[in-house]
């Protein structure tokens, strides 16, 4: 029995007892619960810490506009972004309705995060119905869109929602509404309403039918698919969505919606750019404004920048420059190249700008600086108007040997002995314009020339332009289509400069005006000096070089050709308007013949023709202080007989009109062969066409002499 019960006694050893596990599960469950939760919050509390803070407003790039000097849209100009912000006010409330009723029903009730919507949205996912509504409220779209990333992960939607919570507690609703529209995407480039009105439809928003703000609405669910530039039948579709979904919420009744559907949508072009002109005068003013405050305030800032362009004039400007002939290409630039550049003379206001043709950045209206030929010769003319001299006075147009053994020549080799200032301007003789400029110095003609705003003058150094070449044109550096055609404005403006001004004001995103340059000017010439060689030049238009140019109304100008044809030229100017036109290959080869006379006269014919139409006629005002008197044009004193066939009625300023009889005697003119006279076959168009090198340039390193006064006579009298 003992035996037997040890055995018994013993089994019990050979099997344990189960242990109880529970309590250790248990506990790693707690453990793993907390883990996660824990890594839970730490998650959470990363996310909330690593979103971006809202300092200060919402600012997102927006695109900055410029406009011409007439209030109309000339570009659009942004970087990455085209926005263009617009106050809730002046967005329509059809639009408003609109994107209540396709993205957020309940915006004026929730605070940042609708829990019925993402319900609502849930639910139908599950039904796999489509949502026709979405979950992500207007806040917290646009939290993503200013904010966030556009990535899908809990990181990104923990903080939107935190966001969005911030966004309802600092702003109003309002702001908030207006704040979306003008940061949301359209496609094309464009962001916000008024960027996204001007892209599809060419309009303002505030201008948008019932039609196409449920159009409008209805893009950015997917921008490129419902793009109506892309496709505008699934635009349509979309847009009855749209119009379905105003009718349920009671933004618009049935019937108004059916009319809206119907209604035509007309599309703008799809270019951006509603005007598609002024190239070169927009980069002009971009860098103007770059360089004045920063590429981030031109593209990002949404200035809005008033322009002193013409849009109208700038449309013709660009027309007329392309009868323009093709002769080659430079780098895949067109050849020979032109510039073009209309200025307002009494604003200094820049109404048209042609920098080239072509899609390269080089604006040569600004940057080019080129030999002006005899354009040049106006200058020398009124130094020696300023000296006394007079429209009658007499030089002789003869072969002339100067230092360097250099003797300048006529167009034709011809000369024509004793004439007029008037006629040697009108048919620009260069032997005469060189005897002016050594007969009153070249530092009078460069001065005035710098005082009426030709700035690239050089005065000083072994190669400088104070010599008698400068009369013929022939610069270290040459002239700009602007700086010319502004200093000829000087003319057109009784002797005042205006200051080329291509803007008027600048504003800045909040309404603040950044600059604003109004007009102002200074007396550089005499007006009385100014006039007489406006009246001088007159003559070019009717009689002379330049009567290609001729317009059928009061007119002044000049033509310039270089002695090799490299550059063409021709600058003239009405009592309104004065206009440059230049013609030259970007290599400086040969033009191939052409003329200031003939192709840049032509243009500027047929610009100044379309500028002037709608002013009225007028001619320049004459200041006081003038007499005429009738004068022989042989000798340019008093005419014995006012009906000789030499004789001619002729303008002075008072007190330079000559008081001696004319002592001209016809019998003791030497017939003709005896010398050169013109002949039917001179060609008074083409006088600029064959200038003479310029004579060799001598170190004239001295220090620059003052200048002189411009008003007080010096060695001219009247009638010599």
């Amino acid at each position: 029995m003992s035996s037997t019960n040890s055995k018994q006694e013993s089994k019990p050893s050979k099997r344990p007892a189960k242990k109880n596990y529970t309590p250790f599960i248990a506990i790693a469950i707690i453990i793993f619960i907390v883990m996660v939760t824990g890594a839970g919050l730490g998650f959470l509390t990363a996310s909330i810490h690593t979103a971006p803070g809202l300092s200060g407003e919402f600012r997102p790039a927006a695109s900055s506009q410029m406009f011409d000097v007439n209030g109309k849209l000339i570009t659009t100009i942004h970087s990455v972004e085209n926005r263009i912000p617009v106050s809730l006010s002046k967005i329509p409330k059809n639009l408003q309705s609109a994107f209540l009723a396709a993205e957020d029903i309940r915006f004026y009730q929730h605070s940042g995060i609708d829990v019925r919507a993402i319900g609502r949205a849930v639910l139908s996912n599950i039904l796999d119905r489509g949502v026709s509504e979405g979950g992500s409220t207007i806040t917290q779209q646009l939290a993503k869109n200013a904010l966030l990333t556009q990535e899908r992960t809990l990181k990104r939607k923990i903080q939107e929602a935190v966001l969005s919570l911030q966004i309802e507690r600092q702003y109003s609703k309002q702001e908030i509404f207006e704040m979306y529209l003008n940061q949301i995407y359209f496609g094309a480039g464009a962001y916000g309403v008024q960027a996204a009105a001007q892209v599809y439809f060419g309009k303002n928003v505030e201008d948008l039918s019932l039609g196409e703000c449920a159009l409008l609405a209805g893009i950015p669910k997917s921008p490129n698919y419902y793009s109506p530039l892309n496709n505008i039948k699934v635009a349509k579709e979309r847009q009855m969505i749209v119009l379905d979904q105003m009718v349920k919420y009671g933004f618009i009744d049935s019937t108004t919606a059916g009319k809206a559907a119907k209604a035509e949508i007309k599309l703008a072009a799809k270019s951006g750019d509603p005007s598609g002109v002024g190239a070169y005068f927009i980069d002009y003013i971009t860098q103007i404004l770059i360089d004045k405050y920063g590429a981030d305030a031109v593209y990002k800032d949404g200035l809005k920048i008033y322009t002193t362009l013409d849009i109208d004039l700038q449309k013709t400007a660009e027309k007329v420059m392309t009868q323009l002939p093709t002769t080659g290409q430079i780098k895949g630039v067109k050849q020979p190249q032109g510039a073009l550049v209309c200025i307002d003379p009494h604003t200094g206001y820049i109404k048209a700008m042609v920098g080239g043709r072509g899609g390269d950045q080089f604006n040569r209206a600004v940057l080019a600086e080129r030999q002006p030929g005899s354009a040049f010769k106006p200058f020398v003319y009124l130094a020696a108007v300023e000296n006394g001299m007079t429209a009658a006075s007499i030089v002789d147009d003869k072969k002339i040997t100067y230092a360097g053994g250099w003797t300048p020549l006529n167009y034709d080799h011809k000369f024509r002995g004793p004439v007029p200032l008037r006629t040697a301007l009108e048919l620009s003789l260069n032997g005469v314009a060189v005897q002016l400029a050594q007969q009153v110095g070249p530092d009078k003609a460069l001065y005035l020339a710098q005082q009426m705003g030709i700035s690239t003058l050089v005065m000083q150094g072994s190669v400088n332009d104070r010599n008698l070449a400068m009369s013929l044109g022939g610069l270290t550096r040459g002239v700009t289509p602007l700086e010319i055609a502004s200093a000829y404005g000087v003319l057109a403006n009784q002797g005042v400069r205006m200051e080329p001004t291509a803007i008027v004001k600048v504003v800045g995103r909040n309404g603040q005006v950044l600059e604003e340059n109004k007009p102002q000017g200074k007396a550089v010439i005499n007006e009385r000096s100014a006039y007489l060689l406006t009246d001088m030049m007159k003559g070019v238009l009717q009689r002379g070089t330049g009567t290609g140019a001729n317009i059928g109304r009061p007119a002044a100008g000049k033509t310039g050709t270089t002695s090799d044809y490299n550059d063409a030229w021709f600058i003239g100017y009405t009592p309104d308007l004065v206009t440059a036109v230049w013609m030259g290959n970007d290599n400086n080869e040969y033009l191939d013949g052409i003329t200031g006379g003939t192709i840049p006269a032509t243009i500027w014919q047929e610009f100044m023709s379309a500028a002037v139409a709608k002013m009225p006629w007028r001619d320049f005002p004459r200041p006081s202080g003038f007499v005429t008197a009738t004068v022989s044009t042989k000798d340019g004193l008093l005419a014995k007989d006012p009906k000789d066939k030499d004789a001619r009625t002729e303008l002075f300023i008072s007190g330079t009109q000559p008081n001696k009889i004319s002592t001209y005697d016809p019998k003791k003119e030497k017939k003709p062969g005896e010398k050169d006279l013109p002949d039917s076959k001179s060609d008074p168009a083409k006088a600029d066409e064959k200038l003479p090198p310029p004579p060799p340039r001598g170190d004239t390193t001295a220090p620059i002499p003052p200048p002189p006064p411009p008003d007080k006579p010096v060695s001219a009298k009247p009638g010599t």
